[in-house]
């Protein structure tokens, strides 16, 4: 036990999971993206389907594979209906990247691993990013998994190379259950290291190239069927998969997501410039080194020199290339790569003989990030759903099953913290594509079939008075339910005298 205590690695683990599930549920959830993904999963938990993510009971949510809606659906059914619950998958996630962020350090750069793990929790990007809910932690989760495969296939015992390569293949499989197509631009760095670099090994073995015979009917056993089954239930769900969110995010600015010619530097370059902090500096000086191993690299002896270097560089390079010509960017499209940037930090630094920073100034910068997302949970934002459950209870008492919200933003964190289905109306008719429509329903056919004396809704105040109107037209009374809230009017729907 003194052992454990005075290890590194111990006290590394230790803090990572402080920084993980300290505050993990003391802010609510966050429209609009937390409540959309909470609410698909709490909509399996509620209609026992996990195999159709649904936003409502009418209408699918397609815009992303299941696999985060099943780690939420399934933590959430375990440690009950909280934030803490809905964000433990993105924590569990982090925690995993780093401790492969050490796995892979001690085949990469030995002597390493230590630095590789504590750099990866303490850069501020993958923490803050560990305290939402998104998909995007658990594919970065899968993907180092596929790439810690690889490593041990490359760089490990040959004998063992081709378990690590399955893996690899199930890694990946798991990515593309996660976020599709996206999840496997990593193996762009693997096909190009592959191609750069002898099988054989300085210490005699051959290693297998990534690509075998039995790699892709594996990969499909695990990544496909979800997908063949319900293409199969929804007919043209495979052409939308295909059509808006692969080819769409790729090629156009249809979902505004910073598609200017310029988006890419404005989007990704403070990402990755502030979100490697405190430990950029490396970063920088190897970067300023890169010049030098590319011409190394431009010879076979050079890249079967530096085998390690060359897969980190091609890891973290060519998929920033992808995600700068495409024309959907966000910030967390990159979080992926802060597992290989936390690994060239920490070669980096090994091979300038610096050690771990001394723990009082590690435990000092841990101090900052805890209250920096402290901050944020008592940062007063409209998006908070839990403030406006406790507005919503405090001036509607009486039971809620149901939330419809009129020609405004979906507030789909309300399902967890009201234990309410939500809906997005429209006031009129427009278009309703089958899927990923605006709306889940217009409010002439929610009152219509589906009436519910128990729902609660709201509208914006300037649209109070038409959504009156065409309540009355209809044969129904709109009941305002104390005053306003962050410029919502919250009312409820009764049956006019007489009209029903």
């Amino acid at each position: 036990m003194q052992r454990l205590l005075r290890s590194p690695n111990a006290w590394i683990a230790a803090l990572a999971l402080v920084l993980a599930l300290a505050l993990l549920g003391q802010r609510g959830i966050w429209d609009p993206d937390e409540g959309r993904y909470t609410n698909a999963a709490l909509h399996m938990l509620d209609s026992g389907n996990w195999l159709e993510p649904h936003r409502s009971e009418e209408v699918g949510h397609w815009t992303k594979p299941p696999l985060t809606y099943w780690a939420i659906a399934s933590s959430v059914a375990v440690f009950g209906h909280n934030p803490w619950a809905a964000r433990l998958p993105a924590a569990l996630s982090y925690l995993l990247c780093a401790w492969l962020a050490w796995k892979m350090a001690k085949r990469l750069a030995p002597g390493s691993e230590t630095q590789a793990a504590a750099i990866f929790a303490t850069m501020l990007f993958p923490f803050g990013a560990a305290q939402l809910i998104t998909t995007d932690y658990v594919l970065a989760a899968c993907e180092a998994l596929a790439l810690w495969g690889f490593v041990e296939a490359r760089f490990g015992k040959a004998a063992h190379a081709r378990r690590w390569l399955a893996l690899m293949w199930a890694g990946f499989g798991l990515a593309f259950l996660a976020k599709g197509p996206p999840g496997l631009v990593p193996l762009l760095a693997v096909f190009a290291f592959d191609a750069l670099t002898t099988s054989r090994h300085a210490d005699g073995g051959v290693r297998p190239r990534a690509l075998q015979w039995w790699a892709l009917p594996w990969f499909a056993a695990i990544a496909l069927p979800w997908y063949a089954l319900v293409t199969a239930r929804n007919p043209g769900l495979l052409d939308y998969f295909l059509g808006a969110e692969v080819l769409d995010r790729i090629a156009s600015n249809d979902f505004n997501r910073h598609g200017e010619w310029y988006g890419w530097l404005t989007i990704y370059a403070p990402t990755l410039l502030l979100g490697t902090l405190p430990w950029t500096p490396a970063l920088w000086r190897w970067l300023r080194g890169l010049p030098a191993a590319l011409r190394a690299w431009r010879t076979r002896p050079g890249r079967d020199a530096d085998r390690s270097g060359l897969l980190l560089a091609l890891w973290v390079a060519l998929p920033l290339l992808v995600f700068c010509l495409s024309r959907s960017r966000l910030p967390l499209y990159v979080l992926p790569l802060f597992v290989p940037l936390a690994l060239l930090a920490a070669r980096q630094r090994h091979a300038e003989q610096r050690a771990l920073p001394r723990w009082r100034w590690l435990l000092a910068w841990a101090a900052v990030l805890l209250a920096l997302e402290f901050a944020a949970a008592w940062w007063p934002t409209h998006k908070d759903a839990r403030a406006w459950a406790e507005a919503i209870r405090a001036r509607a008492p009486g039971p809620i099953t149901q939330v419809d919200i009129v020609d405004d933003m979906a507030r789909y964190g309300l399902h967890l913290h009201l234990g309410a289905s939500v809906e997005k109306l429209s006031l009129g008719n427009p278009p309703h594509p089958r899927f990923n429509p605006e709306y889940d329903e217009d409010v002439t056919d929610e009152v219509g079939d589906d009436y519910d004396p128990d729902a609660i809704w709201f509208t914006k105040q300037d649209n109070f008075a038409k959504v009156d109107a065409h309540l009355r037209a209809l044969g129904f009374a709109t009941v305002v339910q104390g005053t306003p809230y962050e410029g919502r009017v919250i009312f409820r729907v009764r049956p006019l005298a007489g009209a029903r």
